[in-house]
Order: C-alpha cells, then structure tokens, then sequence
C-alpha cells in the first residue's frame, strides 16, 4: 500500500495523546507497525508503557476515533495491542524523552 497513507495515519497517530504522560503515542514509540491491504483495511501494532496500563481501552478507542474521522478512505481500523518486543524508553524520540525529562 501507498507510503502515504501509511504517512497520512502516522500523522492522524500523532494526535493520540496518551493521558498519563501528555506526549502522543508515536512519540513515545507505542506503535510498532502499521500495514494496509489492497482494501485500504489497517492492522495496527502497539504497545503500552506497561501491561496493566489503565489507559488502554481509552487510547485504543482515541486513535480508532481520530482514524476513522481523519482518513475517510479506510475500511476497517484493527488495533491490537502486542507486548513482544517488550517498550522501554529507548523507543521514544528525542521530542519525548527532552518533554518527559528523560535522559538519554
């Protein structure tokens, strides 16, 4: 599928804040992979800062929300939720870890 969709849903991502931390999911490395079909179907890989992350059901639905809203052209928004390979704070970029006060 086109680079730019996958762009365009990066972008759409980048607006999902997680409410805990105050710094959107892309930013702090949450999601893993995004894949899109001939059929303009999306398979969202993410991950949380931490298994029982009460945010979940609540950033799920944001960025299933904001997708659906954004990028009219996409059929159906899967976002599954994988814990393998394992978030640690390496994954976020420059922007998160200056925001948070995270040292490199």
């Amino acid at each position: 599928m086109s680079k730019e969709l996958i762009d365009r849903i990066y972008e759409v991502l980048e607006n999902v804040i997680d409410p805990e931390l105050g710094i959107d999911i892309v930013n702090l490395g949450l999601v893993y992979d995004v894949v899109v079909d001939e059929e303009k179907n999306v398979q969202i890989n993410m991950t949380m800062t931490s298994m029982g992350c009460p945010m979940a059901p609540q950033i799920m639905t944001d960025a299933n929300m904001k997708l659906a809203a954004n990028i009219k052209e996409l059929k159906e928004i899967k976002i599954d939720i994988v814990w393998s390979p394992a978030w640690t704070k390496d994954r976020m970029s420059r922007f998160a870890k200056i925001a948070l006060g995270v040292h490199a």
